[in-house]
């Protein structure tokens, strides 16, 4: 058999690929400490301007669309659009106000700080 009939033969084995923008849910790290909760979201080839990020009613959800441009007749495609969506509930003791966003290498870095009152604090004794 030559290597080009393995080729057609692989590909007609392969399912059809249809034309909505799957939607796929980020791999997320979460960390807690005193001060805060991190939040690590990978998100490969999602641009700053592609992603929203929302805080309302102890919900927050984030969604960023990867979308590639390709130049030329498509041969064989496996990495394409995508669309990342994860919704988290979150304490109502999070200071909306100062929330944190960067994106460095394809993961997102979200700071959520928690309010004074929220803060774990030490009580003096007094005798």
């Amino acid at each position: 058999m030559s290597d080009k009939r393995d080729i057609t033969t692989r590909q007609e084995s392969m399912p059809e690929r249809s034309s909505e923008i799957p939607t796929i849910a980020p791999l997320v790290d979460i960390y807690e400490n005193d001060d805060e909760i991190l939040l690590h979201a990978d998100m490969p080839g999602v641009k700053k301007d592609d992603i929203t990020i929302n805080i309302d009613n102890g919900k927050l959800e984030i969604t960023g669309m990867r979308s590639l441009q390709s130049s030329g007749a498509t041969g064989w495609e496996e990495f394409g659009e995508v669309e990342y969506q994860r919704i988290f509930s979150v304490p109502q003791s999070i200071d909306v106000d100062k929330v944190n966003a960067d994106l460095t290498d394809g993961v997102l870095k979200l700071s959520l700080p928690k309010a004074e009152a929220a803060k774990p604090r030490r009580i003096e004794i007094r005798s």
